[in-house]
Order: C-alpha cells, then structure tokens, then sequence
C-alpha cells in the first residue's frame, strides 16, 4: 500500500489536474457561443447560394459552366479539416478515419488521391504517413475563416480547371449541437445542383447580366462559401466535442479524488490502529 505523503501528494496532483479541466471547460464553453452563432448566420446564406446555383444551372444547362463537368474519376483530391489541438475526445480522429475509409472504398478506384489539409493535428497524422498533401493551412478562427475558405476554393478551382484531379471532396465535423457532431464527406467539385431546387424554378426571369456571366461568378462563390461553412462547422464542434470532453475528465477527477480520500483514510486508520497495538503491547510488556 503507498505510503500516506504518496497518497497526498496524488490527491493534491488530482485537484490541480481537476482546476484546469474546469477551466478549459468554461473557455470552451464561452468560444462555443460564439461560434455557435457565426455558424447559424452562416448556414441560411450558404443554402440561399446553393439554391441559385441549382435554379441557373437547371435554366442555362450544366454545359453553361466548366465546374459542372463531369469526368471519369481518376485523380480525386480531398480537403480534409480537422482541429490544431486535441483534448476534445474522438474529434480529429473521426475526420482521419472518415478520410481514410472514403480513400479506400469509394475512391478505390483513383488512381491518385491528394491531400489538401485545414488543421494541424490531420497533417500530422498523414505526413507520418507519407500521403500525398499538397497544402496545408492551420485551422482558422473566425476572423481569418473566409481568407482560409477562399483560398482553399481558389486552389480546389485551379486544380479541376486544370485538369490536374477530376473531383474534390470535403470532409468536416458538422456541428449538431453542443455534444454531437457527425461526420461529412460533400462533393464541392465538379458542382453537382441540387435538382428539386432547379425543378422549382417556374418564373420566367430576366437575367441582366446573362445566366451565363451570373453563373461565372456565382459558381466560384458557392465552392467558396461551401468550404467556408464547413470551416465553420468544424470550429464549433471542435469547442462542443472539447468542452464535453473536458466535463468528462473533470468530472472522472472528482471521482478519483474521491476513492484516493478513502484510501488516505484507510491508510491512516490502519497506521493508527498499529501504533495503538505497538504502545499495548509495550505497556503489557512493562507489566510482565
């Protein structure tokens, strides 16, 4: 059995350990609400984008812009995003493994699948693995998460134009809410509309400038604004999975400090009891 100063100084790493677990609990907690509502802001804008998109490309035909080709799949590139940090339970985690099943199922057929990366703790992860990355960016916070999104679409953009991969896919957490998040894999490239938004189109609009220039410009935008929602996303669910990770370790210290007072206490309670019997004896010895 440790000895009663092993057994204190366990109990007083424990609390320690437990005041910084509340912290980052509380920090989370308050970086949660903020991104929680840049998120919610976000997402009817990046649906409005999607919709118009659907609706011009079903009146000017799929033919009217270069990024809704659709070609043999033979070189694939996935813009995977996770976080910089850990201590958020399985949150980096399941974006690699998502990666790597996606790779090995339904791009099985690729010959060459590249990696362009948001997120430290994803780049780790494959370069030990010597996979093919061609960018890597660390993960935003929300002051710089459009410049991040806009020039991860712009590289994805030039890639496809130029022939050098024939889809792009992005894999992200979702935010649900503040203990759930859900893995995504969304194919941004070629741009495939969204049908029962263009079959709603019945008005007959005049375009000024033309479907086609409006297409040119907005087609680039909603690959941006995609990338940018799910930067988005991947920020507040890595403070949810975070602050319930660290309501979990917290509340686990709690519990260990408690069967550590009860060891303590035993522990004492025994070396009490001992000298008790050690000063009967002697004074029986005495008498003898």
């Amino acid at each position: 059995m440790p000895s009663l100063k092993a057994i204190r100084k366990r109990i007083v790493s424990v609390k320690n350990t437990r005041k910084i677990t509340r912290a980052m609990k509380l920090v989370a907690a308050a970086k949660l609400r903020r991104a929680q509502d840049t998120i919610i802001a976000a997402r009817p804008y990046s649906q409005a984008i999607a919709n118009v998109v659907s609706e011009l490309s079903g009146v000017a035909g799929k033919d009217s812009h270069p990024l809704f080709e659709e070609r043999e799949l033979k070189r694939a590139e996935v813009i995977a995003i996770s976080a910089d940090r850990g201590l958020a339970g399985a949150f980096n985690t399941n974006v690699i493994r998502a990666v790597e099943r996606y790779a090995a199922n339904e791009l099985s057929s690729a010959t060459e699948v590249t990696l362009r990366i948001i997120g430290k703790k994803a780049n780790q992860h494959f370069a030990r693995r010597n996979a093919r990355i061609a960018s890597y960016d660390p993960l935003p916070v929300g002051a710089n998460a459009l410049t991040v999104a806009r020039e991860a679409a712009n590289r994805a953009i030039a890639d496809f134009l130029d022939g050098k991969v024939d889809r792009v896919f992005l894999v992200y957490n979702e935010f649900i809410n503040a203990g759930t998040q859900r893995v995504q894999v969304v194919q941004i490239l070629p741009v495939v509309p969204d049908k029962n938004a263009a079959a709603q189109e019945q008005a007959d609009y005049i375009y000024e400038p033309s479907k086609e220039a409006l297409l040119t410009r907005l087609v680039p935008l909603y690959v941006q604004i995609q990338i940018y929602r799910a930067v988005l996303e991947s920020i507040a669910a890595f403070f949810g999975a975070q602050m319930m990770a660290m309501e979990s370790a917290t509340k686990n210290a709690g519990e260990m400090i408690n069967r550590y007072t009860l060891q303590y206490n035993r522990a004492r309670q025994a070396a009490i009891t001992k000298e008790l019997l050690e000063i009967i004896g002697g004074a029986e010895a005495l008498k003898g």
